[in-house]
């Protein structure tokens, strides 16, 4: 097996852990609580690392080997989701939901405490695969790279992990989080057999004021990158919006179990596969900006046709178009900033870009919640669950609107 394949194959079954995580993580907290506010805080725990974490992230991903770091990431991960599935287990059987207030306080203290140990490792451990993936393939086959490592982990973390953690939870719920430390392990033998160093090679004394220095003046001396990062960070903001709002609205407005809601969201993730293989294909016909135009434009109807979807087969044709223009996106994106960032330095332009791009996860979480409970005190609950989705589906029009020509202006330029 190539060093490429192994680390495609190491990455999926670290998604499929993920994966099995996004459809538990959300639905164990609403079994504890029916407050969305409460239920948004533990997603809210496993994104806010990205916020607090980003920076220190890309410091160390340029100072060590970056194969080692995302091993100790990964056993790390691992530990927090056998200690989540051991507070489930000694928590149950778990007492009905409160409208408001928790069940069982200790058992949500912890799974908020293992959301951020995960969402902590995470950061790390992406910062440092990201930067690092460049080393396997030569530039001009970057988007053919991210393409095939994209669709590896859609298949994992969205395919087949919702539809896995579904079924899990619905046989035993600890089994959910369980599973997850046994495909970390795996993950990390397959990553242990690649050889090689994958230490940046660095001339400059070690000063992380004067290391994030350089890595914010190349960051600003690239109008393109600095474009990028903030679309993107709205853009998770938006998506993450509807995060929340799709668990409380599967449940009540639609009356999905478990299996069918992951069966749902695993619909999406087709969609999610053919846009990350056809992104390369994609891009090389309409060009790098256009391709990012489009597909940024699109993203908002599919916001909006998750609030009028009238079933499950609708909620995921929904899902699959939205997957299919992000990662579309994603493949151009991503392929330009490694192919602009020197080795050397890839780790904190990287940190400081996804600082932006993704330190606006939590307010989406949060921005769900308080949407939701703010619209029930005018409207019916059903109708107040919907708001987020054409909140979100509004946001991203006018985004794409405000960013069509810097982004077209920053291409050219490259």
């Amino acid at each position: 097996m190539t060093a490429l394949r192994r680390f495609i194959a190491a990455s999926g079954m670290t998604n499929l852990a993920d994966g099995v995580a996004v459809v538990a993580w959300a639905w164990i907290a609403s079994l504890l609580t029916r407050d969305a506010l409460l239920v948004a805080l533990v997603p809210v725990a496993l994104r806010l690392p990205w916020f607090l974490l980003a920076l220190p992230a890309g410091v160390v991903t340029d100072r060590v080997d970056r194969r080692q770091l995302i091993l100790r990431m990964d056993a790390l991960r691992g530990l927090a989701f056998a200690g989540a599935a051991g507070a489930i287990w000694v928590a149950m059987p778990l007492a009905p939901a409160p409208a408001e207030g928790v069940s069982a306080p200790a058992l949500y203290f912890a799974l908020v405490l293992a959301a951020f140990v995960v969402g902590g490792a995470e950061v790390f451990r992406d910062n440092a695969a990201q930067s690092m993936l460049p080393d396997f393939v030569p530039s001009d086959q970057l988007e053919r790279a991210n393409g095939q490592l994209w669709s590896a982990e859609l298949l994992t973390n969205a395919l087949i992990g919702p539809a896995l953690g579904a079924v899990l939870i619905g046989l035993w719920l600890p089994l959910a989080f369980g599973l997850n430390a046994a495909a970390y392990g795996l993950a990390m033998l397959l990553l242990a057999g690649i050889s090689g160093q994958f230490r940046p090679d660095r001339t400059d004394a070690r000063n992380w004021r004067a290391e994030l220095a350089d890595g914010l003046a190349f960051l600003r001396a690239a109008p393109l990158l600095r474009v990028l990062a903030w679309t993107t960070g709205f853009w998770n903001m938006f998506h993450q919006m509807i995060v929340i709002g799709v668990v409380l609205h599967a449940q009540e407005n639609l009356g999905l179990s478990a299996t069918a809601y992951g069966l749902t969201l695993a619909g999406g993730a087709v969609g999610g596969i053919a846009g990350s293989l056809m992104g390369d294909r994609i891009a090389r016909a309409l060009g790098p900006a256009r391709t990012m135009q489009w597909m940024l434009l699109a993203s908002g109807p599919c916001f909006a046709a998750m609030a009028l979807a009238p079933g499950p087969v609708t909620l995921a044709m929904a899902f699959a178009a939205m997957e299919f223009s992000g990662l579309v996106w994603n493949v151009v994106s991503v392929s330009t900033r490694q192919r602009m960032i020197p080795d050397a330095l890839r780790g904190r332009v990287n940190s400081l870009y996804r600082l932006l791009s993704w330190g606006t996860m939590p307010v989406g979480l949060i921005l769900s919640g308080l949407v939701v409970t703010m619209g029930e005190a005018l409207l019916a609950r059903e109708t107040a669950l919907t708001l987020p989705f054409w909140a979100a589906g509004l946001g991203s029009i006018v985004l794409s609107m405000a960013v069509w020509r810097p982004i077209q202006r920053g291409f050219a330029l490259q």
